[in-house]
């Protein structure tokens, strides 16, 4: 019998992928041995006690850190030998971040922030525009457009950090804790935001998380303990 998954395009592959942090002194072993794959449009989450290694899987798979042994794959280019400065380019166009501290920049406007990443893309300025205007209505904040930072909420400030992870037009987000910094109101209304975009636009979000909130409304569920899998399983959802 053929599998349905035959149908559907694998963006993220690791192959036996370990990290060992202070080699020759106390030796600490963050991830041992991980192999998964992430398919388009999959809303996965990795959750794990701290130390777990969840959060070392995610900079591996988004080009921040490189494996001591074992590969990574990115729609079958293997980022995990890049060089730096190629790894970054391909970090640039291939992949969205959304940070637990939102890391954006203070003195930038929300549309500042959004529209950076398509300036360092060296896109045209009426395509930045259009697409900064786009994102900021898509995640509620077409009318804050010229606040910075400091004048928006965390929730508001996550969510410009969405539209900026956006606006590159990735292959992925990875959402590293997203919610940890967020009230329950507007955590939902966070992840109301990114279960349309999953869903209606197809876009594929991996998070690593210990939020029950964020666990609860992933599809798949990838449970990781001591640097490595435990469980992998599908949640089913009306």
């Amino acid at each position: 019998m053929t599998s349905a998954k035959t149908s559907v395009m694998t963006i993220v592959r690791t192959e036996s992928l370990s990290r060992v942090y202070n080699p020759d002194t106390v030796p600490v072993h963050a991830l041992r041995d991980v192999s998964i794959e992430i398919d388009e449009g999959e809303f996965t989450a990795l959750r794990g006690p701290s130390g777990s290694g969840k959060t070392t899987l995610l900079n591996m798979i988004g080009g921040l850190d490189k494996p001591t042994e074992g590969k990574v794959f990115i729609n079958d280019h293997e980022i995990s030998n890049m060089k730096d400065g190629a790894r970054i380019d391909f970090r640039l166009h291939n992949i969205g971040f959304v940070f637990q501290h939102y890391n954006l920049i203070p003195v930038f406007t929300a549309a500042e922030n959004v529209a950076f990443i398509m300036m360092l893309q060296h896109r045209n300025k009426r395509e930045i525009q259009e697409r900064t205007d786009k994102l900021l209505r898509q995640v509620g904040l077409g009318d804050r457009q010229d606040a910075r930072p400091a004048q928006l909420s965390g929730g508001q400030q996550q969510r410009v950090a969405v539209a900026r992870a956006l606006a590159s037009e990735p292959r992925f987000i990875l959402a590293d804790e997203p919610t940890a910094n967020l009230d329950t109101e507007a955590a939902m209304n966070l992840l109301d935001i990114m279960e349309k975009m999953n869903r209606e636009q197809n876009i594929t979000f991996v998070f690593s998380t210990h939020d029950q909130r964020v666990i609860d409304r992933a599809r798949r569920v990838i449970t990781m303990v001591d640097g490595a899998i435990s469980q992998d399983e599908t949640q089913h959802q009306s």
